[in-house]
């Protein structure tokens, strides 16, 4: 086994997966919008909470992944011995509870839907491996964060928050099943992709009257980019599911974007998020 040393800056950002954070933050301010928007100070607040709950999540996931790593994945930083299994454990529990009680503060309904979160991050964390339909738990992990940022706006969770909240675990769901390929061999089966149409007709369902063109132009964008993404899946000289996984998860920011329909400035705001979430990419492996 590796050495283990002192972990670096590189290391922590390694683990946590952290070119996934403008994902995050996107999921963050659309669930606050959605919620009726409000004070500035609450979405600086439930991004750090949703921040520190994804990181602490992805920590606890590489921590109860370690053995299968050791086998499978000797470049994740536990078999690398970049940093202690000890710490990792130590590192992720604080954060997830950190992140869990800021966010609980703030109101009985937040409180709720982020017992469910944690819930569902822990069950993901534990299960992932052994269960067929870890990509449901890890969308309930994306559901209960947009509708736990919704339930601090000034509305509170809405049907509109709810349904879009659907589409986005949709979404979810169709890369998730990608990821589950890329530690195995076999066959990919095309129909569960489906579930990445889910956030498109949601839209088209829900947005009517001078809503309908906006939605309509967000929705070629998103379409086109889960397209572009597959085709690394189906390339005919040999697939890299990794490279679809990371686009797709860089495109939760349009699927944000595509449910708000916000004005120019928010859709700035959004592919701004897109974009740093790809140029993250490029140093910190989104999977």
């Amino acid at each position: 086994m590796p050495q283990t040393s002192r972990p670096t800056p590189r290391t922590l950002l390694v683990l946590g997966r952290a070119s996934n954070l403008p994902t995050v933050w996107s999921n963050c301010i659309a669930g606050w919008w959605m919620g009726g928007g409000g004070s500035l100070l609450t979405l600086l607040l439930v991004s750090l909470g949703g921040t520190l709950l994804y990181i602490g999540g992805m920590y606890l996931n590489d921590a109860m992944d370690a053995a299968f790593d050791r086998q499978h994945r000797r470049e994740r930083p536990i078999p690398a011995g970049a940093i202690s299994e000890a710490l990792v454990w130590q590192l992720g529990s604080a954060m997830l509870a950190t992140g869990g009680l800021l966010l609980a503060f703030m109101g009985w309904d937040t409180a709720l839907l982020t017992g469910l979160l944690v819930i569902s991050i822990l069950v993901y964390d534990a299960v992932h491996k052994a269960v067929t339909f870890s990509p449901v738990l890890m969308a309930a992990c994306r559901f209960f964060l947009l509708l736990a940022a919704a339930s601090t706006g000034s509305v509170g969770v809405t049907g509109l928050a709810i349904w879009n909240a659907f589409g986005l675990a949709g979404w979810i769901v169709g890369l998730s099943y990608v990821a589950r390929r890329e530690s195995t061999t076999g066959q990919l089966q095309r129909w569960p992709l489906a579930a990445l149409l889910l956030p498109l007709m949601f839209a088209a369902l829900f947005n009517n009257a001078e809503f309908a063109m906006p939605a309509l132009g967000t929705g070629f964008v998103v379409l086109a980019w889960a397209l572009w993404c597959l085709r690394h899946t189906f390339a005919p000289a040999g697939r890299n599911l990794g490279l679809t996984v990371s686009g797709l998860l860089a495109g939760i920011c349009l699927v944000d974007w595509l449910a708000v329909q916000p004005s120019a400035g928010g859709a700035l705001l959004f592919l701004g998020l897109f974009g740093l979430s790809l140029l993250a990419q490029r140093f910190i492996p989104a999977t």
